[in-house]
């Protein structure tokens, strides 16, 4: 499937170039992490996506290679890795750099994330993931560190959807929302002022062939207000019907 993914990434570059684009200039990434399947993966995408990409086995490696390629211009780092772990690498690298870094890690747990943004990291990715949409967040984090505008738009309280990046951001902050949650807040957005029952959103998001139960929208809007924090409650509930967006 990832090999069908990427000749639609090199088809649409083609496509650009013919109509009087240009490529994208090849930004250089470092991709660190000890599993050796997940490199190429990640590497495989983003180099189809025109980024040229470095790669380290495990922490120290991810340092030299950082400290001999100063024009890398973001970073992609694993938690557990061999020799320095994942936060004590991208310590060591906001000594030298303000480089956007996105950390993997197959944990979610509160500690880890703390630790994970206390130590720098600007998007934090759970295992496992789709590495088209990671390519999508860096693109994202690569326009907020030049300066150049999101695709997105706001929606209240600071709240930003960007819908080419898969991801939200509540005050420049990007929001760690799976797929799904972001796909339903997108779609309530969308359809704003609009009351959407279980069944609308079940057949919207989850398919038409989704045997589960509508209690998973449930879930996910509980799961989606709790991080959306204090702005939570612009998903308003309809008794008996569903949730819009007020």
């Amino acid at each position: 499937i990832y090999k069908f993914l990427i000749k639609i990434i090199n088809i649409s570059l083609i496509l650009k170039s013919e109509n009087g684009g240009t490529f994208m200039e090849k930004k250089k990434i470092l991709i660190a992490d000890d599993e050796e399947r997940i490199v190429k993966l990640v590497s495989d995408f983003l180099n189809a996506a025109g980024y040229e990409t470095v790669s380290a086995a495990d922490g120290r490696e991810a340092l030299e290679v950082f400290s001999a390629n100063p024009d890398i211009k973001l970073a992609v780092i694993d938690i557990m890795m061999p020799e320095i772990d994942g936060w004590e690498v991208t310590r060591e690298i906001r000594k030298q750099s303000n480089i956007p870094v996105i950390m993997l890690s197959a944990r979610a747990e509160e500690f880890d994330l703390l630790t994970g943004f206390e130590s720098g990291i600007d998007e934090y990715v759970t295992k496992p993931f789709s590495p088209a949409v990671l390519v999508k967040r860096v693109d994202a984090l690569l326009k907020r560190s030049s300066g150049q505008p999101l695709s997105g738009e706001e929606v209240k309280r600071g709240l930003v959807i960007d819908n080419d990046a898969f991801t939200a951001y509540i005050d420049g902050t990007a929001l760690e929302l799976t797929l799904k949650e972001f796909e339903l807040l997108s779609y309530l957005y969308e359809n704003a002022g609009r009351v959407l029952t279980r069944d609308q959103l079940l057949n919207d998001i989850w398919g038409y062939d989704y045997d589960g139960e509508n209690r998973t929208v449930d879930v996910h809007i509980r799961s989606l207000r709790s991080k959306l924090g204090e702005s939570g409650d612009i998903i308003g509930t309809v008794r008996g019907v569903g949730y819009k967006i007020v």
